[in-house]
């Protein structure tokens, strides 16, 4: 069996594209498919994981659950458990992710101006779009 390298060329050019380019680093955080949309739905406050589940209904347990904690460590969301049983987990937006409020509403101002034939659902979901607090 071959040995795995602990570091790759690919490895060290995303590590330097973060210093070289902010919005690579913002990306990384808030990058995939996923984040954004719990990042979105956790815009209107604290949620339990059931709510976010039920907000989100297409996407499985598992890749809720990866997503949840990369938020977690990369400190963009906070979780907070209360000892009880059932479990009582909630999560909500930490400052940095309330920061990045203004970033979430162009990315969705843009979709509106040019998503085409999604133009007119864009535009009603914008008026669900949460104001910022």
């Amino acid at each position: 069996m071959t040995a795995i390298k602990k570091s790759s060329v690919i490895q060290e050019n995303k590590g330097n594209a973060h210093i070289s380019c902010p919005v690579t680093f913002v990306m990384e955080k808030i990058g995939g498919y996923w984040k954004p949309i719990i990042m979105f739905n956790l815009l209107s406050g604290t949620k339990r994981y059931s709510e976010l589940k039920r907000s989100i209904d297409t996407i499985t347990e598992k890749v809720l659950i990866q997503q949840l904690k990369q938020l977690e460590n990369d400190g963009l969301i906070i979780r907070k458990s209360k000892p009880v049983v059932p479990p009582h987990v909630t999560y909500e937006l930490s400052k940095a992710g309330k920061d990045l409020y203004p970033v979430l509403r162009e990315m969705a101002i843009w979709a509106t101006q040019h998503g085409e034939s999604y133009q007119p659902q864009f535009t009603k979901q914008m008026a669900d779009f949460p104001e910022r607090e």
